[in-house]
């Protein structure tokens, strides 16, 4: 068959014994390995910091047995980097290593350290998923030669009765090496378009199957903002799974999973197969492998259900169920070793950082190194102040992270509202209080208290949460405008999936602060700003109250900007911070 000729064809002659790839998954040094992989289990590790210009701060974890942090030499220009030849050409003019942070990324990634980068912006994705694609397909192809260039040795002594005893580790388990875990089909595309531009196939099977399945319209017209319509249009099915072939000269899609080299898949999809209702079902096989996991739009799963992330995380690099053809006498003896997961790198691409994106980043445990890149924050708050509107920031003591949302339920009930209820009735008689809460579970307690507390017994209040209807969002927010509902709650996920503009506001009140900080410029900024705008209330009287704890500083600080939040944050200087 071609398919089967074009897949054993020969492979590029280009290996090198400098090229990060064979030092670290093809000939690591077996001592080195083990002092490395003693470091990261016990959890030790030595961190530095630096700073790249006014673009971004860099915190390096580096496993403590390694004395110093290791050279790392920053590729000027895409031939630099360490590629597989074909793809330097197919890459020049496509992947950017212009400025210092392209070169301390590119440096990062191509040396097989994990990565947590927070400052991906709808302007920069392309870049950088251009960078991640260039860097999987590379990775592949590398693989795929080596393996080539074995099976022709190892034919050679088998034609000419050879005795040596050749070694030939140089696979997994099983044949898919890569993840890109992805939260839309639309963005699937996106990845597909960029690993074609890379590899540059003579040809691709399926892939008129594969748009009809993954692409839809997407309304160029469209008034939402630049991050919304990155993340919603076109087709934003978030459950699909589906991988990819590279043969010599053609790029299979659909393949099937376990003669693929590389997964595309959502955290919903995958996790519907590795905790598939049905036991029979159920696989993780085809991920026992992956020694690359690139994640996008992190910060858009997070606002899914995390759990998915995790499970698809907790179900990588585990020991076989089934032994699907395997030839163990191939297999590298850091996967036997069950160390798979210390090998493999993921890298992580989001917007900001949440707890839960933290928490996964510090569960990583690679021999080499991870590295967070965080921006600097300017903040948010210039909009309201233009308005002359003012912006308090109240902190509430927070003992725990585990005692944080009894603290903030006690705070807001015992402090802020009764303060809000004191306040005079505008003069058109409709309050307008909105208070946007981050997480569902703080939402149903402060909705049930609102229901049933004698404190809020004389409140009319509506709610609007994701799985609001339509009818049931325009019937909450007509009551708001017109005075029926003095108090509208309104929940992050609302924001992130409707992204609607609500008029007669005029206080808000964050129960926590959002996680994205164009949030708080949309409400804050926006709701706010068009009341005072539209002459509904004076920039004196509307007001903008923030609740915060000490666990929220990743949050603060994008909102009021990284140069402020440790004054906020700093014990003994006092509980209210008044922006205007």
């Amino acid at each position: 068959e071609d398919e089967e000729a074009d897949e054993h064809e020969g492979a590029e002659d280009d290996e090198d014994g400098n090229d990060p790839y064979e030092a670290h998954f093809a000939n690591p040094d077996d001592n080195e390995l083990s002092r490395r992989l003693k470091s990261v289990q016990a959890g030790e590790w030595r961190t530095e910091q630096y700073v790249i210009g006014k673009a971004a701060r860099v915190a390096i974890s580096i496993p403590s047995c390694i004395d110093a942090n290791p050279p790392r030499k920053h590729a000027k220009s895409v031939a630099e980097l360490p590629l597989k030849e074909r793809l330097a050409k197919n890459a020049t003019g496509k992947v950017s290593v212009d400025t210092e942070l392209d070169r301390n990324i590119s440096s990062l990634m191509f040396s097989y350290n994990d990565l947590l980068v927070a400052n991906r912006t709808p302007s920069n994705a392309g870049e950088l998923r251009n960078m991640a694609c260039l860097h999987a397909v590379n990775h592949v192809l590398k693989g795929r030669d080596k393996v080539i260039k074995n099976n022709e040795r190892l034919r050679h002594a088998a034609a000419t009765d050879s005795q040596q005893d050749l070694d030939c580790r140089d696979q997994g388990f099983v044949r898919p090496k890569v993840l890109i875990l992805l939260e839309t089909r639309q963005m699937a595309v996106a990845y597909a378009n960029a690993i074609v531009a890379m590899f540059a196939p003579e040809q691709q099977e399926n892939r008129k199957r594969f748009d009809d399945a993954f692409t839809a319209p997407i309304d160029e017209d469209s008034t939402m903002p630049e991050d919304y319509q990155e993340l919603f249009a076109g087709n934003n099915d978030n459950s699909f799974l589906t991988a990819l072939k590279f043969t010599r000269k053609t790029l299979k899609f659909y393949s099937a999973f376990y003669a693929s080299d590389i997964i595309l898949a959502s955290p919903l999809g995958l996790r519907r197969v590795v905790e598939h209702e049905d036991v029979k079902k159920r696989d993780h096989d085809f991920l026992s492998s992956i020694e690359l996991v690139i994640a996008d739009q992190v910060d858009a799963m997070c606002q899914q259900n995390w759990t998915n992330v995790t499970t698809v995380f907790s179900n990588l690099n585990l020991p076989l169920k089934e032994s699907h053809d395997c030839d163990f006498s191939r297999v590298r003896s850091w996967y036997l070793d069950n160390h798979a997961s210390s090998l493999r790198q993921t890298v992580l691409l989001t917007a900001y950082i949440t707890p839960e994106i933290l928490s996964l980043y510090n569960s990583l445990t690679p021999i080499s190194a991870k590295a967070r890149i965080s921006p600097f924050h300017s903040g948010v708050l210039t909009t309201g102040s233009a308005l002359g509107i003012k912006q308090t920031f109240s902190r509430f003591p927070s003992p725990t992270p585990a005692a944080d949302p009894d603290a903030r339920f006690k705070y807001f009930t015992t402090a802020i509202l009764p303060s809000l209820m004191r306040l005079p009735r505008p003069a058109d008689n409709a309050p307008g209080i909105l208070v946007f809460i981050p997480t569902y579970f703080d939402f149903l307690r402060v909705r049930n208290f609102f229901a049933t507390s004698p404190l809020t017994e004389n409140i009319a209040f509506g709610a609007i949460h994701d799985y609001s209807a339509v009818s049931d969002q325009r019937r909450a927010r007509s009551h708001f405008l017109s005075g029926r509902f003095t108090v509208l709650l309104y929940t992050q996920r609302a924001h992130h999936f409707f992204r609607l503009k609500i008029r007669g506001v005029k206080r808000v009140v964050f129960y926590g602060l959002p996680d994205a900080p164009v949030y708080y410029d949309e409400v804050a900024g926006g709701f706010l700003g068009s009341s005072v705008n539209d002459g509904k209330i004076g920039a004196e009287e509307a007001k903008v109250r923030s609740v915060f704890g000490r666990w929220d500083g990743l949050r603060l600080e994008r909102v009021v900007g990284t140069e402020r939040v440790k004054g906020l944050l700093q014990e003994g200087a006092g509980d209210t911070f008044d922006f205007v």
